[in-house]
């Protein structure tokens, strides 16, 4: 399909999952990401079974190359009869409604969020006499590596008290370390490479300034992360990456070129420099992004999408079919070929495996609040 993905067979993995749904009570299927061959499956399966679904998608994909093209074809089909979208930014919304021809009025957005409890500043892991710059990140194209490579040399050449901290690992990272020694730049850039996420924030909180050179983004949670530690923002003005952090005193946003972005470093680090309004207060801006982004919210938000999504009728084979020929043409009627195979094959399993003979895991909640109860009584 893409990314090294297999396309969905809707028919292979039934069996298992529906044995999981039945046995674990499962009343809403949520799946995410579009390139994920369960994903794509699941929904189709909730829907045959009679369950609401719900679809987060996470990425930006494109309209004009060839894995994009039958990506957005899988989607539109696997999610024909899905209940509920939710999408991460606006930029994402708007691409997936194109994507994957959805109703509109089912597609919500709900930005992600950051454990701000575990991305707070430390002043006293910053250098006093060098203004360090920190990128953390898959070193990869979509992340914007080939513009790294030019950004380094021109700002350590035009700013001396200025390093660099790149933690991450990718294919590009060649072309990293090729560009340092090519440039003599040993003592101004640290490799630290692949970063376990528990070990992000102390990497963070050695920085003045966090620079994203993303090519594409739907949100980026990584400048989240590296506002609450105190860091001045400079990223790319791609997709989703202006809904994040809007207000110009936590984030610079550049233009997806060297030279942008090399203004962009300069201007941030002149700021962080300076003492006066300018610089970003680290303790403000932490709680700025702990008021703004919280997963408190989110699961709030989400939680009213499932009572929306479950308050719906299960959809009828009519209703499911109708849904499937609305491709039209060809697509529509391989779409609804492929859902009576699937009906057929559902027949198949329950009279192989039917749900009597399922053990369905015992409801502790009852249990629990008793338990509850007796202890504080």
């Amino acid at each position: 399909m893409t990314d090294q993905d297999a396309l969905p067979t809707v028919t292979a993995t039934f069996p298992l999952i529906r044995e999981i749904l039945i046995r674990e009570g499962i009343e809403i299927v949520h799946a995410h990401q579009a390139t994920s061959v369960m994903a794509n499956e699941s929904v189709v399966y909730a829907s045959a079974l009679g369950l609401p679904s719900v679809y987060t998608d996470h990425s930006l994909f494109q309209f004009d190359d060839l894995a994009g093209v039958i990506l957005n074809r899988v989607l539109q089909t696997t999610l024909s009869t899905l209940n509920a979208a939710i999408c991460v930014s606006y930029a994402c919304r708007d691409n997936l409604i194109l994507r994957a021809h959805l109703d509109p009025s089912r597609v919500n957005v709900i930005p992600n969020a950051v454990d701000a409890s575990k991305f707070t500043p430390d002043p006293s892991k910053r250098s006093k006499d060098r203004i360090k710059v920190v990128v953390v990140s898959r070193l990869v194209y979509r992340k914007g590596v080939d513009l790294l490579v030019g950004i380094i040399p021109k700002v350590a050449k035009q700013l001396p008290q200025v390093d660099f901290i790149v933690g991450g690992d990718g294919n590009k990272m060649l072309d990293l370390i090729e560009m340092v020694e090519r440039e003599q730049l040993q003592d101004r850039v640290e490799f630290l490479g692949a970063v376990p996420h528990v070990q992000v924030a102390s990497v963070l909180q050695r920085g003045h300034v966090f620079l994203n050179c993303s090519l594409t983004e739907s949100f980026c949670i990584a400048i989240l992360e590296a506002a609450s530690c105190g860091l001045l923002v400079v990223s790319t003005n791609v997709g989703g990456v202006p809904e994040v952090l809007p207000s110009p005193d936590m984030a610079i946003l550049c233009d997806s070129n060297v030279s942008a972005l090399v203004k962009g470093v300069k201007a941030a680090v002149e700021r962080q420099e300076g003492d006066g309004d300018d610089a970003v207060d680290p303790i403000q801006a932490h709680e700025r992004i702990e008021t703004m982004y919280s997963w408190h919210r989110v699961a709030k938000q989400t939680v009213q999408v499932y009572d929306r999504v479950a308050s719906e009728p299960p959809q009828t084979f009519s209703e499911r079919l109708a849904c499937f020929q609305s491709l039209g043409g060809i697509a529509g009627f391989v779409a609804g070929l492929l859902l009576m195979i699937v009906e057929v094959w559902i027949r198949i399993v329950i009279l192989w495996r039917p749900t009597s003979t399922i053990d369905v895991v015992p409801d502790l909640m009852p249990f629990e609040k008793a338990y509850t109860k007796d202890k504080n009584n």
